[in-house]
């Protein structure tokens, strides 16, 4: 019997994929948390040997979670279940310490192939990030190995989404309402968009996008 926790903090999240997991033998969830720490919390009572993990989480999130658990339950692997399909997400939780990463939009019949798959030892990536990763790959080797990218075709579709709305002056949580996402999101997004072009502030960041031509 495979003993999994979930962490994600929309309840109704948590409650649909319970509803999927219990319905497979072999599989039982003997916990579910809000977030990183109320896992942590909990695990001394609930022994598990696999988490399911949200990324973007109040109080303690998937990264630094996943970290904690690494050092501190190093027997419990970690699976992340997360709707932010970039590459940049998925290379922090690895090296975070997850054992795969799989898309909320996944099938139910590919969740579990997942959890078995890191419980067996493997690593595990759905399909879709697998696929859009190869294409990636394919894509680079097409291009000169002494092309220089502009920092902005670094930005994925949804970060290139965001940076628009940002140069048209609108608030995290009115960026949030009109991509219907969550404020926490964006606020990553943002953060990202920041790192991945160096820009200092979102000034510069605006400035960068208008003169490479990203953003009207």
């Amino acid at each position: 019997m495979i003993r999994i926790f979930l962490v994600d903090d929309h309840p109704i999240v948590r409650d649909g994929i319970r509803s999927l997991l219990v319905q497979e033998p072999g599989l039982e969830v003997v916990g579910t948390a809000g977030n990183g720490q109320e896992l942590l919390d909990q695990l001394p009572d609930t022994p598990a040997d696999l988490v399911l993990m949200d990324i973007n989480m109040p109080v303690l999130d998937g990264y630094a979670t996943t970290a904690r658990l690494r050092e501190e339950h190093p027997d419990v692997r970690v699976l992340a279940l997360s709707m932010l399909a970039e590459e940049h997400y998925v290379g922090r939780m690895l090296e975070a310490g997850a054992r795969g990463y799989v898309l909320k939009s996944a099938s139910k019949d590919e969740i579990i192939h997942g959890i078995r798959q890191v419980m067996e030892g493997r690593m595990f990536l759905c399909t879709e990030i697998g696929l859009a990763m190869l294409r990636k790959v394919l894509d680079w080797n097409t291009v000169s190995v002494n092309a220089e990218p502009k920092k902005t075709e670094l930005l994925s579709k949804r970060e290139r989404e965001v940076l628009q709305l940002i140069a048209e002056g609108l608030t995290n949580a009115e960026i949030a309402e009109q991509l219907f996402t969550s404020k926490r999101t964006v606020e990553t997004h943002r953060q990202n968009l920041l790192e991945k072009t160096h820009a200092k502030n979102t000034a510069a960041l605006v400035k960068l996008a208008l003169a490479d031509g990203l953003i009207k």
